[in-house]
């Protein structure tokens, strides 16, 4: 069923694609709105408690699930439905924010309760994501893969830039009607997802041994480690994260120590962002155009010399300029590792492929995740400040590409369509 779904759209451009174009704009207005309420979920805690502590533990509970749910969830979710179970995550979160929007217009909100809503609502954030990356080749064609890659890329990078602004000037206007908004923004997604067919899983490539749970969630990263290309790229995305996905930080101190106003550093930290998106549009060509090693050992090189020259600028729009010009280069990168698992997985692993690379990626070190990468920054900036924190981060970028560039797995991997389907 899914090999038909995603043969008949082989003539299609992406964008007549119905399936890909439902899931993808319903997702847009979703993502959205989970950006909103990310902001708006910590100020609602210091409005009614005044406590940045508690509001701090609202974030982490809403990212807990990354860290302790990714590794089962992906074995269940190659077990389920995935259309039931993107519907399903769609439907409780949307009956969570309800629930929010009611207790909030009574004046009868805990933050007891609001823990335990913002767990809820990152549980399923990661079931749907699972379950929306593994279907993704039953709803495209193979050739299409890496440019529906790069638009989830550009519409998490655009929902990022503009969540946050909204939520903020939202909650300003009223504490309800951030929450109101991702409600209805739930509710967009799961009409969306409605229409779309089902069929998203290749039945015949399941795999129907009876095993265990734990079984099948170590068949995920066992996967992982004995494919050389997959376990150099996550490897190499992980390390590189732990730079990247804390650099924001670094560079408010830096513009601070440079008496940078607030309205400044918006501008600056935007520019990376805007370069992000413009990036992720660029990738399908750039994917097209070269070959894996030049865009994987090329990033690696353009984000070790970006930090290097962070190191003797004094100026806030010029740091957010440099790293808006290796912003460019992360779509590209993502979508290289993303078309290999793609390529490289049968489709009864793909939830548990996504979800071992996703633990070590997201659950480790990016910002939605368990913050080592925030607390390795805040350590050096204490230690070092800003600009020694930029040129231990430029030493330590060095090392990844230097390593990416001697490694005969990248240097002669293969284009993706040049590998034979998975058995």
């Amino acid at each position: 069923m899914s090999e038909s779904l995603a043969s008949s759209a082989v003539a299609r451009p992406l964008w007549r694609n119905r399936d890909f174009m439902l899931l993808w704009s319903g997702q847009v207005v979703s993502t959205v709105g989970m950006r909103v309420t990310a902001l708006a979920y910590p100020l609602l805690v210091l409005a009614l408690t005044g406590s940045p502590f508690q509001a701090g533990l609202v974030g982490f509970a809403q990212t807990l699930p990354f860290l302790v749910l990714y590794l089962p969830a992906g074995a269940l979710v190659d077990r389920w439905d995935r259309r039931r179970v993107m519907l399903a995550a769609d439907g409780v979160r949307a009956m969570l924010l309800g629930l929010v929007v009611l207790a909030l217009a009574v004046d009868r909100l805990s933050v007891a309760a609001l823990f335990t809503v913002v767990f809820v609502d990152g549980a399923c954030f990661v079931l749907f994501q699972l379950a929306e990356s593994a279907a993704l080749p039953n709803i495209v064609p193979r050739h299409q893969l890496p440019t529906a890659v790069a638009r989830n890329q550009a519409r998490e990078l655009g929902a990022d830039l503009a969540g946050r602004p909204l939520g903020g000037a939202l909650f300003a206007v009223g504490h309800i009607l951030p929450f109101v908004a991702d409600m209805l923004s739930y509710v967009l997604g799961f009409l969306a997802m409605l229409f779309v067919r089902p069929g998203l899983q290749n039945r015949s490539d399941v795999d129907h041994r009876r095993r265990g749970l734990l079984a099948d969630i170590s068949e995920g990263p066992v996967w992982l480690w004995h494919q050389r290309p997959m376990r150099a790229l996550v490897a190499l995305t992980g390390a590189v994260n732990l730079v990247l996905s804390a650099l924001a930080l670094v560079m408010i101190v830096r513009a601070q120590e440079f008496g940078a106003s607030p309205s400044l550093i918006g501008v600056m930290l935007a520019l990376p962002g805007g370069a992000a998106i413009a990036g992720a549009f660029a990738a399908p060509w750039l994917h097209r155009r070269l070959r894996p090693r030049t865009v994987v050992i090329g990033s690696l090189w353009l984000w070790a010399c970006g930090m290097a020259v962070l190191v003797w600028l004094s100026s806030p729009l010029a740091l957010g300029a440099v790293v808006a010009v290796t912003a460019l280069a992360e779509p590209a990168f993502n979508v290289v590792a993303t078309s290999y698992r793609y390529a490289l997985a049968p489709d009864r692993l793909q939830a548990r492929t996504v979800s071992a690379a996703r633990l070590i990626n997201w659950g480790v070190v990016r910002r939605r995740g368990f913050p080592l990468a925030s607390l390795a920054a805040g350590g050096l900036l204490q230690s070092l400040g800003a600009r020694g924190t930029l040129v231990a981060y430029a030493a330590f970028m060095v090392v990844p590409a230097a390593v990416v560039t001697a490694l005969p797995v990248i240097r002669q991997a293969p284009r993706t369509e040049e590998i034979p389907r998975p058995e």
